[in-house]
């Protein structure tokens, strides 16, 4: 499977593309991504909830961790395998629904391609950064484990900064190159699962794929990185402007009130977010290594040769 080699415009594409997704079937598009939005935060609630039960021991909130983690890495592959599915579906026209997107776990719709790829891009995660950590990030594993312990003992109290551990020497050179990667990592990871889910590929075809694609992207990669980062800033402002507003406006009738007309513009904006990120996944995958567009009609006057 080949893949194609985008010039730096296509961040902006992607994103721009990203943001106006779902204009051929909204219903069906925003209604399953809400869906996996929606999910998203049910390991969250129930490691919450299960700590408070264990009386929230140390021991206790790394085996819950590990519990929600495991889960989310089988089920959420196969929620983000149906999104894509529904996203094609709405771009070419075709009938679908918010609920299709639990269609990949539903046998023979490859559930088990969707999951393994998760499994195994996951296990290259760590083991590229745990190869980063251990040759370029010389101390960092125990400052690490210095904040979390300090996170702990505080039991929610804020961490005053001359609390924390001095950083170890090099860490700029980590996070610089940590970023780096995970942007190509990330880049792989959107091309892959499209291939998966989309393209018919095998988990290591799939993989192959996605490491090729977004090595031979990674300037539109980086682009559209930085795009992002400035349109979250000032989403991020205008968050803070309008929710400050409403809850000031809704605070003089009573506090109450205030957080409940807050509340829809947080969710909007977490909405908005997985809105784009399903969106930037789906048109790099297409644009890389999907079906090239048609091309446009020629004049009557012209015969294609």
């Amino acid at each position: 499977m080949s893949t194609r080699t985008m010039g730096p415009g296509a961040g902006w594409s992607w994103l721009a593309r990203a943001v106006n997704l779902g204009r051929n079937n909204p219903r069906a598009v925003i209604g399953a991504i809400a869906i996996v939005a929606a999910l998203a935060l049910v390991p969250s609630l129930l490691q919450m909830g299960l700590q408070s039960a264990l009386s929230g021991s140390p021991q206790s909130a790394m085996v819950v961790g590990g519990l929600a983690t495991l889960a989310s890495l089988v089920v959420f592959p196969l929620l983000i395998g149906g999104v894509l599915r529904v996203i094609d579906a709405a771009e070419h026209g075709r009938p679908t629904a918010p609920g299709a997107v639990f269609e990949p776990f539903r046998a023979g719709r490859g559930g088990g391609r969707l999951v393994g790829f998760g499994l195994l891009m996951s296990a290259l995660y760590l083991l590229v950064f745990g190869v980063l950590v251990g040759t370029l990030g010389e101390g960092l594993p125990e400052w690490y484990a210095q904040v979390m312990q300090l996170q702990v003992e505080a039991a929610g109290r804020p961490i005053q900064p001359g609390d924390l551990p001095d950083p170890p020497p090099g860490l700029g050179k980590v996070l610089g190159l940590g970023l780096l990667l995970g942007m190509f990592l990330g880049g792989a990871y959107a091309i892959g699962f499209g291939q998966v889910a989309l393209g018919g590929r095998g988990v290591l075809g799939a993989v192959r794929d996605g490491l090729a694609g977004a090595l031979r992207n990674l300037l539109p990669i980086v682009v559209l990185a930085v795009l992002s980062v400035l349109a979250l800033f000032a989403l991020f402002l205008v968050l803070m402007l309008v929710g400050g507003l409403l809850m000031l406006v809704g605070s003089l009738v009573h506090p109450a009130l205030g957080m409940l007309l807050v509340a829809p513009l947080y969710l909007g904006m977490i909405l908005l977010m997985y809105v784009v990120m399903f969106g930037v996944m789906y048109h790099m995958w297409r644009d890389v290594c999907g079906a090239p567009p048609a091309p446009p009609p020629l004049p009557g006057n012209q015969v294609e040769l």
